[in-house]
């Protein structure tokens, strides 16, 4: 099962229907957001898939709720998830500096702790955890472009794709 990783939308509607493309393109149909879509509207970009939002710093819209339970259920916006997807148990948070995200890590209990906040794009392992931030789409921090990733549960290949 390959899964999208994407983090740090601001609103940024262009690239994120170019990302949409390419995951369909790609037949990928579960995408776990890492945080800051910024608005409820951009959210019904995302009809058609499986999607996970975990609540960022600047996610203020009181439509973001309302609109991801309407196009994908009760539960699929909140703070933080924990999945398990393909036998693999991951997690989902904006902040990898949280105190949860740290946990979880320290923990090792997880597969995956997916992450965003930095705009910068990770790829460390700690201890049996991976942890991935797969960058940002909008307002890039440093030399790092905007980009995405998609992660092959099955074999644990992570493409980042620059957009």
């Amino acid at each position: 099962m390959r899964i999208g990783l994407v983090s740090d939308t601001h609103n940024d509607s262009g690239r994120l229907r170019r990302v949409l493309g390419r995951l369909r393109l790609e037949s990928i149909t579960t995408v776990l957001h890492a945080g800051d879509v910024a608005n409820g509207q951009i959210l019904r970009l995302f009809a058609g898939f499986d999607l996970w939002v975990a609540r960022g710093n600047m996610d203020q819209d009181p439509l973001l709720y309302r609109v991801s339970h309407e196009l994908f259920g009760a539960g699929h916006y909140r703070t933080s998830h924990t999945l398990s997807l393909n036998g693999a148990s991951v997690a989902l948070i904006h902040s990898g500096t949280s105190d949860t995200a740290r946990a979880w890590i320290e923990s090792e209990a997880y597969d995956y702790v997916v992450h965003g906040h930095t705009h910068q794009p990770r790829d460390e392992r700690i201890g049996r955890t991976r942890v991935i931030n797969p960058g940002a789409l909008a307002h890039p921090r440093g030399p790092y472009p905007r980009s995405f990733c998609i992660l092959n549960l099955a074999t644990g290949d992570l493409s980042r794709i620059e957009v």
